[in-house]
């Protein structure tokens, strides 16, 4: 286990991938004095305007793979959708976080839930399938609805199906199936949940764990729209959420910042719904509204220095995203409108190009209490069209 600050040795952290988190991952990295690397596909994105040391193309072409690698010393990445080989081979050359290991554990939906329910973690009932008739035997046990997934590569929605009838699922398999015969698939039981939430643990190579709080999110259309600190659920379910979004993270044996989503069911009990390995959407308000933003103690954890606090500073803060609402500029309209509302924090991610629901920033706001902050960013959020 390297402590890079002990080697004497200009910190230049590789991030693979240059989208808003990789953005607000290099914000932190030079808040700490560290200097950052960037691979991504496109020129100019919003990670790689920040650095002199953007690397363009894919992580699949060696060459500029290999240049990228010599400008850094450790790696991250700002995505789980990295072929795990790509990262074997990062692996023989630089110290990277999460591992290929962990990134495998994780991509596939199917083996990533089998490891939390062999570890004693709740989750939704589910199983591989590979044939029509599979889904259909898991329905006869469950009754519709449920949801077809691909296993891999799923992320705001896309890659699900939630079906409500014979006709439906096989409907969703034959659609699966065109895009990808190969593709591989599993069935879920649908969760009748009352609420979303979201917990981010860290975790840096000594074990050492930084746990924020139990967060809810809020969801239209698959995509999170806000995000509301902390959860207004009782301590007990607070407890059963934190307590399994930390086994989540020992059970893969992470190192890194890891989002876990949750549902809280109409019943009162706390189930895993996915873990995401890196900076989380569910985890922005961090960066105001916490001792110690997720970006800053994922930089901590995979250099293997002492996490900072988790905890939330005011009484309550909430999270607005800001959403694409039409194809044309990345370069949003009335924007002196939002900077009149005085009492929130803006964070644009300087994407080139604005699609619908594509996360093109966020607002958050504090208040004392939940609705007063969701309110204050909702009000702020309002005031700006793409």
């Amino acid at each position: 286990m390297m402590n890079f600050l002990k080697t004497n040795k200009q910190v230049v952290l590789g991030i693979l991938g240059g989208g808003q988190l990789a953005k607000m991952l290099a914000n932190s990295a030079y808040q700490l004095g560290f200097n950052v690397s960037i691979i991504e596909k496109e020129k100019s994105s919003p990670a790689g305007d920040m650095t002199k040391q953007e690397f363009v193309g894919s992580w699949e072409n060696e060459e500029i793979l290999n240049q990228f690698l010599e400008s850094c010393n450790i790696v991250t990445l700002e995505n789980e959708f990295i072929d795990p080989e790509i990262l074997d081979k990062v692996a023989e050359k630089r110290i990277i976080f999460p591992t290929a290991k962990t990134i495998r554990l994780i991509q596939d939906k199917y083996t990533q839930k089998d490891i939390l329910r062999r570890a004693g973690i709740k989750v939704p009932d589910f199983r591989a399938i590979n044939s029509v008739e599979d889904a259909l035997e898991f329905a006869e046990e469950k009754s519709f609805p449920m949801l077809i997934k691909a296993r891999k590569y799923g992320y705001d929605g896309y890659g699900n199906a939630t079906v409500f009838s014979q006709e439906e699922c096989i409907s969703a398999i034959e659609r699966f199936k065109q895009s990808n015969p190969y593709r591989q698939l599993m069935v879920e039981e649908f969760v009748d949940f009352s609420k979303e939430l979201a917990v981010l643990v860290a975790r840096n190579q000594s074990g050492e764990l930084a746990i924020y709080p139990c967060v809810e999110t809020i969801q239209y259309q698959h995509i999170c729209h806000s995000v509301i600190a902390p959860a207004e659920i009782s301590k007990e379910l607070c407890k059963k959420a934190l307590d399994a979004a930390t086994n989540c993270v020992k059970a893969i044996e992470g190192v890194g910042i890891f989002g876990v989503e949750l549902f809280l069911t109409k019943d009162n009990d706390v189930l895993v719904n996915e873990i995401a390995p890196r900076p989380h959407n569910s985890g922005h308000y961090t960066i105001e509204a916490c001792y110690t933003s997720q970006f800053e103690n994922c930089i901590r954890a995979v250099l293997n220095l002492p996490l900072g606090s988790a905890e939330l500073i005011p009484p309550a803060a909430a999270m607005v995203n800001l959403l694409g609402t039409r194809e044309g500029s990345g370069s949003p309209e009335n924007i002196e409108k939002l900077l009149c509302h005085k009492k929130v924090w803006l964070h644009l991610y300087n994407k080139k190009v604005s699609r619908v629901g594509r996360k093109m920033g966020h607002i958050t706001a504090f208040g004392n209490s939940q609705e007063e902050a969701f309110k204050l960013a909702q009000a702020a959020a309002n005031a700006i069209v793409w």
